[in-house]
């Protein structure tokens, strides 16, 4: 089995569809980072979100 590895390291650049394991590596990566800035987390948040492994706080924006 190969293993791919992703470098979540450009904030600036969607990554694209990720899977639940990689939006859950690029969250871990990008821990100092705000949704509204990074590119990175906010398309793993939307991914743990839809994949109905995050809940997010009524306050947060989608």
């Amino acid at each position: 089995m190969t293993k791919t590895v992703f470098l979540f390291t450009d904030c600036r650049t969607d990554p694209g569809e990720l899977t639940p394991a990689q939006a859950h590596r690029a969250m871990q990566v990008h821990l100092a980072c705000s949704v509204e800035l990074c590119k990175v987390r906010r398309r793993a948040r939307q991914t743990l979100v839809e994949a109905r492994l995050m809940v997010l706080d009524e306050r947060a924006e989608p």
